[in-house]
């Protein structure tokens, strides 16, 4: 299963920087001015997680393999893009693509680096951002709804369903609102409201990119910012990219030692990527063994059946149960052999809900 967060915001607040210091490249063009990226740049993440570090020492593994994210750095969108100002069609296209969004803001003053509105004012690019993805829900709504209303007095019983949530949808977006805060009465209503890809409806992470010297309390700008994540029940981290950039190329010793001397404890990327894996509501299991230990990654609430079809679709058709050991279980027993001995090793079958930490093997037959 493949989980894209997409990088966002204003052009020149460092989208592209944070798009190659996540992933250590120079894939994206990064310059000061507008629509330097025009197609997106794809870049694939590791998750960081320590757990999988000591799974693979217990387990003596050959090879560690951490679980991952894609990271999309989409072109600069400008006021007037729902109207397909600048490379606004574009833009939603493929923003529409992603599960998550990253939005950058820029919470920096800087002369020689050019402000799309000659002032920095992150809540305001914030709004600019939000008001052209809504006005492109909105413009996509009025069209749909009415549609499946007179579809729906004809006795098309799903297009009654589709009517009521995108019609709840619909009017949260005239009150200003965003369509993530529709409450979807059950299952199918979920599900179409899902298929719909409305824009507004995407989690959003924003990242408050900050000069080196803010990097490790924030400022007045990054202080806004959290306010207004905390109002909407979103997340909000602090990354300076220029940190971030200067990092690239370095061992870990290196960066630890930077780090440091800036005051910090971990890299603002890191908490970029937790983030968003918490964002899309995934959490981690592992297998082990003495070939490789590898972190996976579900969904909340995924049963075992799903989580076997990760590693291969015929581990999901062919499930019979899963031999499963608790992370804390797996440590402080020291593996597999131990917990089994111990009586830790459960059997689980089908309707088992996976939990983060789970070290799981998997019987199967097709």
């Amino acid at each position: 299963m493949g989980f894209k967060c997409g990088i966002v915001g204003l052009p020149n607040v460092g989208k592209s920087t944070l798009f190659n210091a996540l992933t250590e490249t120079q894939a994206a063009q990064a310059a000061n001015y507008p629509f330097c990226t025009i197609e997106p740049n794809v870049g694939q993440v590791s998750v960081p997680d320590a757990r999988l570090d000591t799974i693979a020492s217990i387990a003596k593994s050959a090879k560690v393999v951490p679980t991952q994210l894609a990271f999309v750095d989409i072109a600069g969108l400008v006021k007037g893009a729902s109207q397909g100002e600048g490379l606004g069609n574009q833009f939603l296209a493929n923003i529409r693509e992603v599960d998550a969004i990253v939005h950058v803001l820029r919470c920096f003053e800087d002369d020689d680096i050019q402000h799309v509105s000659n002032h920095v004012d992150p809540i305001a690019d914030a709004e600019v951002v939000e008001t052209e993805l809504l006005l492109a829900d909105l413009e996509s709504l009025e069209k749909r709804v009415p549609n499946a209303q007179k579809r729906a007095t004809g006795g098309d019983k799903e297009a009654k369903i589709m009517a009521s949530v995108l019609g709840q949808a619909l009017d949260l977006l005239r009150d200003g609102k965003p369509a993530r805060l529709t409450q979807p009465n059950d299952d199918e209503e979920a599900r179409l409201f899902e298929q719909a890809q409305l824009l507004t409806a995407k989690p959003v992470l924003y990242v408050c990119n900050v000069n080196e010297e803010d990097a490790a309390s924030g400022n007045e700008y990054s202080e806004k910012v959290f306010a207004k994540a905390k109002a909407e029940g979103a997340e909000a981290v602090i990354v300076s990219a220029a940190i971030e950039a200067d990092m690239v190329g370095m061992d870990m010793d290196e960066r630890l030692e930077f780090l440091k001397e800036m005051g910090l404890e971990e890299t603002g990327l890191n908490r970029i990527i937790r983030a968003g894996y918490d964002l899309l509501n995934l959490h981690t299991f592992f297998t082990a063994g003495p070939k490789e230990s590898r972190a996976w990654t579900v969904e909340k609430g995924a049963k075992a059946p799903q989580a076997a079809g990760e590693i291969h679709s015929d581990f999901e058709r062919g499930f019979i149960r899963a031999e499963t050991i608790a992370y804390d279980d797996y440590v402080s027993l020291g593996g597999e052999s131990a917990a089994r001995e111990a009586g830790k090793l459960r059997q689980e079958g089908k309707e088992y809900v996976v939990k983060d930490g789970d070290i799981m093997l998997f019987k199967f037959n097709v």
